[in-house]
């Protein structure tokens, strides 16, 4: 590896490809092909048909003993000891980064949260927390949210940047004209709200002529997503409302569909650390109604209608206010595009670049300092 060479460690189950990713991989890639100054190469378990324009090496968990995690560390040290890099990136997985710190103490590894550290392994108790900041190089979260549920319980003066995720607005689909489609796209599960979109849709479809709703996505990303009860089950339910749901579609057609779509409906039940989804919809000039819970807020600013999933009656009544007043879809649609035009790629990639900078100048002192 060259000096400057970043080694950008997804997590174990994480795959890379256009066939197969969620938001973590489709950020790295983003910013693994645009930061300039920085070589970056991506490491990760086995996955089909990565994707072509980063290089990408993957890694075999050893034959060892012990957990998955343990075993996926062993064999990415192994790995990154003969590369060298100059940094180390370790994206979602605290107990990796502390172990691969450990193993290659001369190479500065960070840290970058994308969901919540209190729910993680590693980083549950304010104790484990401390530790992270303590012996790795840096931590850094995907939105102020995160941040703020990182520092929970500590003393608040370390350095924690918030670097949010990111889009390549110059690459996003477009389309001739808007289809009178109401639209969910992401994993169907109860946390993302999958069933308040179509029952709240069941509501609003009769009183909308001439709109459809569409669910794209499935439990897991991939073709070979399994079908799980909940999914056979909210399946038949939008059979019976008349709702389309095709299952889960490559990024690409989400983008298109979105592209095309007048309504973006983000019905998340969970804090979403960041909400990507919501992003992609403000740029792709979709007008969009979304939970404002955990980092949501912070990307949608005032572009949004906020809902509640859990009032179905008052979900469906603001769609059909939404889909009976396209001058309010315009100026949402507006707001949208200009509130996303902040998240473009360019700037990530050029506050990525002077942070990895950052790091690399203080890490001397960071290594020699006793913990």
């Amino acid at each position: 590896m060259p000096s400057d060479e970043v080694a950008i460690v997804l997590p174990p189950r994480e795959a890379f490809s256009p066939e197969a990713t969620g938001a973590i991989g489709l950020v790295v890639r983003m910013l693994a092909a645009g930061t300039e100054g920085f070589a970056a190469r991506v490491f990760g378990t086995p996955t089909a048909s990565p994707f072509a324009d980063v290089p990408f090496t993957p890694v075999r968990p050893a034959r060892l003993l012990g957990g998955q995690t343990r075993r996926f560390a062993a064999a990415l040290a192994r790995t990154l000891g003969r590369a060298r890099p100059a940094l180390i990136e370790v994206h979602n997985h605290p107990e990796l980064a502390l172990l691969l710190a450990r193993a290659l103490p001369s190479v500065p590894v960070s840290l970058f949260l994308h969901n919540d550290p209190q729910g993680m392994r590693g980083a549950r108790s304010p104790a484990e927390r401390a530790r992270l900041l303590a012996r790795l190089a840096q931590v850094v979260t995907v939105s102020a949210w995160l941040r703020r549920r990182l520092m929970e319980g500590l003393a608040d003066g370390a350095e924690v940047p918030v670097l949010p995720n990111c889009l390549d607005l110059a690459r996003l689909p477009t389309a001739a004209a808007r289809d009178n489609t109401i639209l969910f796209a992401g994993r169907v599960v109860p946390d993302k709200g999958a069933d308040a979109f179509v029952r709240a849709c069941a509501r609003a479809l009769p009183a909308l002529p001439g709109w459809r709703a569409v669910l794209l996505g499935a439990d897991r990303f991939g073709r070979a997503s399994p079908e799980t009860a909940f999914v056979r089950a909210l399946r038949a339910e939008a059979a019976a409302a008349g709702i389309a749901m095709p299952g889960w579609q490559p990024h690409r057609d989400v983008l298109a569909a979105m592209a095309r779509a007048a309504i973006v409906v983000v019905p998340s039940r969970w804090p979403e650390p960041f909400g990507l989804t919501a992003l992609e919809a403000m740029a792709s000039g979709a007008a969009l109604l979304c939970a404002p819970r955990g980092g949501l807020p912070e990307v949608t600013g005032d572009a949004a209608v906020p809902i509640d999933p859990d009032d179905p009656e008052a979900l469906a009544a603001a769609i059909v206010a939404l889909a009976a007043d396209p001058a309010r879809r315009r100026a949402l649609a507006a707001a949208g595009r200009q509130r996303a035009a902040g998240f473009d790629v360019a700037y990530a990639a050029a506050t990525l670049a002077a942070l990895r900078r950052r790091t690399l100048a203080a890490w001397p002192q960071r290594a020699a300092a006793p913990i």
